[in-house]
């Protein structure tokens, strides 16, 4: 009876292990860096990993929505992928910068140059991505993820609110109030803070360096003038004393 309670009791944290660690967890997503505000600019990481055992992720293709069009994309050289951006002529053309941009990109395609993305291993891609849309709450990425072995995984299921989420949900990016000022505060404007900041460090340590050696050089100064008068005061003493024992030898 024991030994029958032991094993049942096994095969519930066996199955609990599993239902933890199934793959349909670890699908295709994407985050932002810092914060992605409305009518902003953002560096978006598209993250995906491995879920096979057998076989390497070898592509990623992103397809960008075309109800918000994105005028301005750009990927960041990832090492070992090449990358391939798709354009398409829009509906409505978009104004940025006081001019019109009659295409916005569609897609964005990576392929990996050797093994890709091997068994219990995740990549990230970065992209810079904007202007992004002042009337939506979130942005849907569908992706398609292609393994060594053929098979194809679609992440292009949307999540919908009060639901479950899907087997193979798309990726959603979700964007934040814009500031008082109007502008975006993400990744690039913490970075220019964090130089300014260690700019001015920088120039508080070198004016703080100055002065120390301006004490210094005070200091030696007085120590040079002070050595000068305690020769003077000695020599005196010395021919004083020498001039004292004439006087005395003649006496």
């Amino acid at each position: 009876m024991k030994a029958s309670r032991i094993a049942a009791a096994g095969a519930v944290a066996g199955a609990a292990v599993l239902a933890v660690s199934t793959p349909c967890f670890a699908h295709v997503s994407v985050q932002p860096e810092g914060e992605a505000a409305k009518g902003g600019y953002a560096v978006v990481g598209f993250k995906v990993p491995n879920e096979r055992d057998d076989a390497s992720t070898t592509k990623l293709e992103v397809t960008f929505p075309t109800d918000h069009p994105l005028a301005s994309v750009m990927p960041q050289p990832v090492e070992g992928w090449d990358v391939k951006v798709t354009t398409s002529k829009l509906d409505k053309p978009l104004e940025m910068h006081g001019k019109k941009i009659n295409e916005a990109v569609s897609k964005v395609t990576w392929t990996a140059k050797g093994d890709g993305i091997e068994p219990g291993f995740f990549q990230k891609f970065p992209v810079s991505v904007g202007t992004l849309p002042e009337d939506a709450d979130e942005l849907v990425f569908k992706a398609l993820q292609t393994y060594s072995n053929k098979e194809v995984v679609r992440w292009i299921e949307v999540p919908q609110e009060g639901q479950e989420e899907p087997e193979h949900p798309a990726p959603v990016l979700t964007l934040s109030e814009a500031s008082e000022d109007g502008h975006s505060h993400g990744a690039a404007d913490d970075d220019k803070a964090s130089g300014d900041t260690a700019a001015a460090e920088n120039a508080s340590a070198q004016t703080s360096a100055s002065g120390d050696e301006g004490d210094s050089g005070g200091t030696d100064t007085t120590a040079r003038v002070l050595g000068v008068v305690g020769i003077v005061v000695g020599a005196a003493g010395v021919a004083y004393g020498v001039l004292a024992g004439r006087r005395r030898a003649t006496a």
